[in-house]
C-alpha cells in the first residue's frame, strides 16, 4: 500500500535546544463545513452521481452549459484517486476535485475567446523592455535566453537596442552608454524565429531602439529579411489610418522603429551649420537604406513641442508614440482625456524611468486605465508590478493580446471620453471567501518558514485598478499549521471590473523580521469563474508551485 501524501507530517517535530524537540500534530486537508453541506445537499447515500454532479455545477460553479456527459468525464478523471463508487464519488472525491488542478479559477486554455479582428491598437500587448538584458540594466550581460524566456511566456513585444559593433562593420544589440555585454543582432533575430510562436500564434512585434548608421540600418534590413521571410509582415504603403488585425497577422513578425528620416533630422538638428556643403551631404543621407524603412509596419516617434502636441491625432495615419512612466504620470494629470483620444487608435508604449537601474518596473495600471497598449517591462524585475503585468495576460487564453473595454475605445456625444479619476457607482460587488491552504511542506524545506515550529500563514487579498477599486485586505495569522484553514470572506466593491485585477498574496507572519513570502497569483477580475475554485499560487519569479494552492470562492452581486 502506497503511504498517503500526508504521512510525513505525522511525524513532524521541531529541535528547541541541543536535547529537546518539540512535536506538532498530524495536519490532514480536511474538506471545510461548506463543501461538507454542499455536498450532503447534492448527494445521495453518501453518493454525489453524474447528475448531482451537473447540477452542483450549474447552480453552484454557474457553469449552464455543463452537460452530464461533463461531469461523468470529471468523476472518471478521479478514480486513480480510489475515491470513487460505482455510481459516483463520495466527500473525498468531492473535495478533491474542488481542490485539484482540474477546478482552476480561470476559464481552461483551450483557446483564445475575444474578438481578434480589431486593429491592434485596440488591445493591450505583452511587452518587454530592453528585452535581451539578463540583470540590472548597467552591468548585466546580453543575451538572446531573456528573449527565449519571454516568448515562451506569451510576450508579444521584444525591444532590441541596436548599435554599431565595435568595429562599425556588423550590428549588436546593447544598452548604450552602459557596461552591458553586446550580443549580435543576428542571434536575437534567431532567437526571435525559432521562439515567436511558441506560446502565441499572435504576431510579434520587435521594436528597434536604432543607433545605427545609414550602412548599417541597410545591413540590418538584410538580417531581418534573410531571417524571417515571408513571416515578415510588410505593409502596402508607408502611411496607414488604421493598424491590421491580430488575427490577420497571425504567426507574423512586424518591426516598429522609428523611420530613417527621423533619425536622421534629430541628428542634423545638433550638428554645427558652419559647412554648408556637409550639411547637404547629411540631408541626402535620408534618402538612403529604402529597404529599411520599407521594413517599418508600426511606425514611432515623437512630434516636436511638449506632450499636447505628442498627443495630437492626426485622422490619416497612426503611429506609436513612447513615453517614459514619468512623462506618462505627467500626461495623466494634465492631459488624461488626450491620452485616452490618442490609445483609441494610435499605439502608446510607456517604458520604465532612467533610474530603475535595477531593472525593477513601475505600476502598469496608470497606464492601462488611460488604454496604454505596450506597458514595456523588465521581465527579469521581480515584484509585485511584474505580478500585476502576468496577471493580465493570463486573460484571453494567455495569448499576449487581450482586448481594451469598450469604453476605452468610444467617445461619447459630447465627445467625452473615459476618465479614470471620474467618481462612478458602484457597478458589481465581488465577494471572495478564503477557506484553506495546502502545499507547502511539499514544496518547501521543512524549516523554511521556522526552525522552531510550523509555519504561521496569513493571505493578503485585493483589487488593483481604477483609483476607486484598489485596496488591500487581509486574514488572520493562523499559528503552526501547514495546512491553514481560515474560513474568512471579504467583499470588494468594484466601479470599473473591466480593468480591474485580483491580488492574492500568501506571507508566513514573523515576529522578529520582516515577514516571509508563501506564494502570489494575480487574476483578471472580469475572466473569474463563480463558485469554489482551486487557485494555484507562483514564486516571486512568477513560476507556478508543483504543491501550492488555495481553495477559494468567488461570487459576483449587484450593489
Amino acid at each position: 500500500m502506497p503511504k498517503p501524501k500526508h504521512f510525513e507530517l505525522s511525524k513532524q517535530t521541531y529541535k528547541i535546544c541541543f536535547c529537546c524537540r518539540r512535536k506538532f500534530k498530524l495536519a490532514v486537508a480536511e474538506a471545510p463545513k461548506e463543501i461538507k453541506a454542499l455536498f450532503g445537499k447534492y448527494s445521495e447515500n453518501d453518493v454525489m452521481t453524474a447528475s448531482y454532479l451537473q447540477q452542483f455545477l450549474v447552480e453552484e460553479q454557474k457553469e449552464e452549459k455543463v452537460t452530464i456527459r461533463d461531469a461523468q468525464g470529471i468523476i472518471d478523471s478521479l478514480r486513480h484517486l480510489h475515491v470513487f463508487h460505482h455510481r459516483g464519488i463520495n466527500l473525498e472525491g468531492f473535495f478533491k476535485y474542488l481542490f485539484g488542478d482540474i477546478n482552476p479559477p480561470l476559464p481552461p486554455k483551450i483557446e483564445v475567446h475575444q474578438d481578434m479582428d480589431a486593429p491592434l491598437s485596440h488591445y493591450f500587448i505583452y511587452t518587454g523592455h530592453n528585452s535581451y538584458l539578463t540583470g540590472n540594466q548597467l552591468t548585466s550581460p546580453s543575451s538572446d535566453v531573456p528573449i527565449i524566456n519571454a516568448l515562451q511566456r506569451s510576450v508579444r513585444v521584444i525591444e532590441l537596442d541596436v548599435w554599431p559593433n565595435s568595429s562599425k562593420d556588423n550590428v549588436d544589440v546593447l544598452h548604450g552608454g552602459t557596461m552591458t555585454a553586446p550580443i549580435e543582432l543576428i542571434k536575437c533575430l534567431r532567437a526571435i524565429k525559432k521562439y515567436a510562436f511558441s506560446a502565441s500564434d499572435y504576431p510579434a512585434v520587435i521594436t528597434l531602439e536604432d543607433h545605427l548608421t545609414t550602412s548599417l540600418q541597410a545591413k540590418a534590413a538584410e538580417m531581418i529579411t534573410q531571417t524571417f521571410g515571408e513571416t515578415l509582415y510588410i505593409p502596402d504603403s508607408k502611411c496607414i489610418k488604421e493598424f491590421p488585425s491580430p488575427n490577420s497577422l497571425q504567426k507574423r513578425a512586424m518591426i516598429s522603429t522609428k523611420p530613417p528620416e527621423d533619425v536622421e533630422g534629430k541628428d542634423m538638428a545638433q550638428k554645427s551649420t558652419k559647412d554648408s556643403i556637409n550639411n547637404e551631404k547629411e540631408a541626402t543621407k535620408t534618402q538612403k537604406a529604402p529597404e529599411y524603412k520599407r521594413l517599418i509596419a508600426i511606425h514611432a516617434g515623437k512630434p516636436k513641442g511638449g506632450l499636447k502636441e505628442a498627443l495630437m491625432v492626426d485622422p490619416n495615419k497612426v503611429r506609436r508614440l513612447s513615453l517614459s512612466e514619468l512623462e506618462l504620470e505627467k500626461a495623466a494629470d494634465d492631459y488624461g482625456k488626450e491620452l485616452v483620444r490618442f490609445t483609441q487608435n494610435n499605439i502608446l508604449r510607456v517604458y520604465p524611468k532612467g533610474t530603475r537601474i535595477d531593472s525593477s518596473n513601475y505600476d502598469p495600471l496608470l497606464a492601462w486605465t488611460h488604454g496604454a497598449q505596450m506597458v514595456a517591462f523588465n521581465m527579469q524585475g521581480h515584484g509585485k508590478p511584474l505580478w500585476l503585468m502576468q496577471g493580465m495576460f493570463r486573460a484571453n487564453g494567455g495569448c499576449g493580446y487581450v482586448k481594451k473595454p469598450d469604453f476605452l475605445l468610444k467617445t461619447g456625444p459630447n465627445d467625452e471620453v473615459f476618465d479614470p479619476k471620474d467618481k462612478l457607482p458602484v457597478k458589481k460587488i465581488l465577494k471572495v471567501n478564503v477557506y484553506m491552504g495546502d502545499g507547502w511542506y511539499y514544496d518547501f524545506h521543512h524549516g523554511h518558514f521556522d526552525k522552531f515550529s510550523p509555519p504561521d500563514f496569513y493571505v493578503k487579498i485585493g483589487v488593483a485598478g481604477v483609483p476607486a477599486d484598489t485596496g488591500m485586505k487581509k486574514t488572520k495569522v493562523l499559528e503552526d499549521n501547514w495546512i491553514p484553514s481560515w474560513n474568512e470572506e471579504f467583499e470588494f466593491p468594484l466601479t470599473v471590473p473591466e480593468l480591474a485585477l485580483l491580488r492574492v498574496e500568501v506571507h508566513e507572519y514573523d515576529m522578529s523580521n520582516s515577514d516571509d513570502f508563501a506564494g502570489q497569483t494575480c487574476l483578471p477580475i472580469w475572466e473569474l469563474r463563480e463558485g469554489i475554485r482551486c487557485v494555484p499560487l507562483y514564486n516571486c519569479e512568477g513560476e507556478m508551485y508543483k504543491s501550492v494552492k488555495l481553495l477559494m470562492r468567488f461570487t459576483f452581486v449587484s450593489p
